[in-house]
């Protein structure tokens, strides 16, 4: 009798031994069940949260609309040398963008200051012309040539401005290709968005003419000059999208605030 119960006591602590092992096993099967992206997910965190940035009214890489040039450089998502000073406005590339090219900034320059030079002279000519030469042939001859050298002058003026025009329309091609800000005197002007980039909408470089259509018809969108579309930025009064269009393909886009002064 004595014999029979130690026996009975030995199978039972057998039987709680194989149902902890069995509860074991059960727990380590339910854990193994989780699906491969969930495991992934939880091992890379990172990848949660590797969705593009959206180039939009937030602005993008931490620069806002508007937002003051030394606030926006020190964030650290711009290069610290300008790439272009033409016309008062600075303009910044993305950090690991191109770098400044010396001598394109020297030509903006030289080119600058000489159309500021020749048509601050012309406009104090027209404003202040010369008293009516005498009639004798003396005086003619004298307002004859003073004539030639006004003419020159403002031929002078006119070319000058033209050139000024070129650069910066080259100025405004390598910005918007590139990506970056330019600043002006009330902040962060326009901010361009780099290849890679696409908004809300989906919109970026290589987008078709059509996709483009698509997305901002609706909201405005109209053509300007230059193969430009432009349409208003949401909840951003003054800001406007602005796309170049080279034949059916978007080749650039950014925001621009057309009132932003640059000094």
């Amino acid at each position: 009798m004595h014999r029979t119960r130690t026996l009975r006591r030995i199978s039972g602590s057998r039987a709680g031994a194989v149902l902890t092992a069995a509860a074991v096993l059960t727990g380590g099967v339910a854990c193994s069940s989780a699906s491969p992206e969930a495991t992934s997910a939880s091992a890379d965190p990172a990848a949660a949260s590797a969705a593009p940035e959206v180039f939009g009214p937030a602005g993008y890489r931490g620069l806002t609309l508007g937002m003051a040039k030394d606030a926006a450089l020190a964030g650290g998502k711009l290069a610290s040398a300008p790439t272009s000073t033409l016309d008062g406005c600075v303009d910044f590339s993305y950090t690991g963008g191109p770098a400044p090219d010396p001598a394109r900034m020297k030509a903006e320059a030289e080119v600058e200051a000489k159309a500021k030079e020749l048509n601050k002279k012309a406009d104090e000519l027209q404003e202040n012309p010369d008293a009516k030469p005498g009639s004798s042939a003396a005086d003619s001859a004298k307002a004859a040539e003073k004539d030639a050298a006004d003419a020159k002058l403002y031929a002078d003026a006119a070319m000058a401005s033209a050139d000024l025009a070129i650069k910066r329309e080259e100025r405004g091609k390598a910005f918007v290709a590139a990506g970056g800000a330019s600043f002006g005197k009330d902040g962060l002007r326009e901010l361009a968005a780099p290849s890679d980039a696409k908004t809300a909408e989906g919109i970026g470089v290589g987008s078709s003419l059509g996709e483009l259509k698509t997305a901002y018809d609706a909201k405005g969108l109209k053509a300007g000059d230059n193969g430009r579309f432009q349409v208003p930025v949401d909840g951003k009064p003054d800001w406007v999208y602005e796309f170049t269009v080279n034949g059916d393909k978007v080749g650039s886009v950014s925001m621009v605030n057309p009132k932003s002064k640059c000094a």
